[in-house]
């Protein structure tokens, strides 16, 4: 199928085909996994990276893969974006976003509850660094637009976040950014291109963990940016080459095959989640449930609006977390007790609240008090797998 043909095919057929072809040597219908490190090439190419363009051979892994290129081709097809860059892991990907477009003196507006291993980041290595970062419950769209300084250069938000599944909204905030010429990245990990393509709202760039639903069986890391080729290019050429979090091909090619059924992945996901959302909702030793999908949900509506798929991620408190997380270590056996997200196997861990808002989100006032309002001494983070739901409830019932 023609790069030209593929944009307008549906995005399961999208998911199967894009960025793949038959090999034209042997034929073969599946997409080649390619080892090398180094290429043979046969006109000069300089050694420097900075001098690549996309007219570049391949000639270095650590510069770009025949697989990992299959890999970032079908992302951007799926995002609706000019470019894809992919990483060794969400974290490398996120990374070289900060790093590579935010310089000492600038400003960063971030949501204050998201993935921990970015809220560090951005809190400690930035900071060292000189940018100043202003962290906000980017859920409430006035506190963006209250945020913002003369030298805000980039919005991040993720949504739904981590943990607490808040819903931010991509096309306002967009508006916000556009109007201070700053850029707007959105997590969309949780979401995946099945529920949401941040860029037709109006970001700049998306960021996956390829680790979670899009590779979807636990067994890759890896990480994306999709968005316009002006803003990849750099990032291929100094984040990717110089920073050197480079996915492994063997990664590219588990997550790539992945992808072919993530659009069914999805559906199976949202379908269980919503039964055992209204499940746990239900449950007298449940005492609140955050899953988009249901009408009690803060942002339900907004959800509804900006997500074609509730996705299998649902948030949940109960009384003494502590001693139902021991119940949960020993006594489940559909579920692991574990961390990560986005498998074909459910997965729960407890959130507890004195890590997240001492070290990693360093909550206070107002907004440490909405926190613990929404998580207590601590939420349980469902991945709500494609077991049956049936089975999923009765595991749950088991520890509650």
């Amino acid at each position: 199928m023609s790069d030209n043909n593929i944009d307008s095919k549906g995005i399961k057929t999208q998911a199967i085909h894009a960025g793949e072809k038959p090999d034209a040597d042997t034929g073969a219908s599946a997409p080649n996994l390619v080892m090398s490190s180094t290429f043979v090439v046969d006109e000069e190419v300089s050694f420097s990276a900075n001098n690549m363009t996309e007219e570049t051979p391949f000639v270095y892994t650590r510069w770009s893969n025949p697989t990992t290129q299959q890999l970032e081709q079908k992302l951007a097809v799926l995002e609706k974006a000019e470019a894809c860059v992919a990483f060794a892991s969400g974290m490398a990907a996120s990374a070289a976003v900060l790093m590579n477009h935010l310089s000492s003196g600038d400003h960063l507006i971030i949501s204050n509850t998201n993935y921990p291993g970015t809220a560090e980041f951005a809190r400690n290595t930035l900071t060292r660094f000189g940018v100043e970062v202003t962290p906000v419950d980017t859920s409430e769209f006035n506190h963006v637009e209250n945020a913002i300084q003369d030298n805000t250069r980039m919005i991040w938000i993720e949504t739904p976040s981590n943990p607490l599944l808040r819903i931010s909204d991509i096309e306002l905030i967009s508006r916000i950014a556009k109007k201070q010429n700053a850029l707007l990245v959105v997590d969309s990990t949780f979401a995946t291109p099945i529920a949401t393509q941040p860029l037709t709202l109006g970001a700049d760039l998306v960021i996956h963990s390829l680790t979670k639903y899009i590779g979807g069986h636990g067994d890759a890391m890896g990480g994306s940016v999709c968005g316009k080729q002006k803003l990849i290019g750099p990032l291929r050429g100094e984040a990717l080459v110089h920073y050197g979090g480079v996915i492994s091909p063997f990664n590219a090619w588990l997550i790539l095959r992945g992808m072919a059924t993530l659009p069914i992945r999805m559906r199976s996901h949202a379908e269980n989640a919503l039964i055992v959302a209204k499940f746990l909702e239900d449950h007298p030793a449940v005492e609140q449930v955050f899953y988009p999908g249901l009408e009690s949900h803060p942002q339900h509506a907004l959800a509804k609006q900006q997500m074609q798929n509730f996705s299998g991620m649902i948030s949940f408190r109960t009384a003494k977390p502590k001693q139902v997380a021991a119940r949960m270590m020993q006594d489940l056996e559909v579920i692991h007790y574990a961390v990560s997200l986005g498998h074909h196997r459910s997965l729960v861990y407890l959130m507890q609240t004195s890590d997240l808002v001492g070290s990693s989100y360093r909550l206070e006032g107002e907004e440490l008090d909405k926190y613990q309002d929404s998580a207590g001494e601590g939420i349980f983070r469902l991945s709500v797998g494609l077991e049956d739901a049936e089975d999923i409830r009765n595991d749950l019932e088991k520890v509650l």
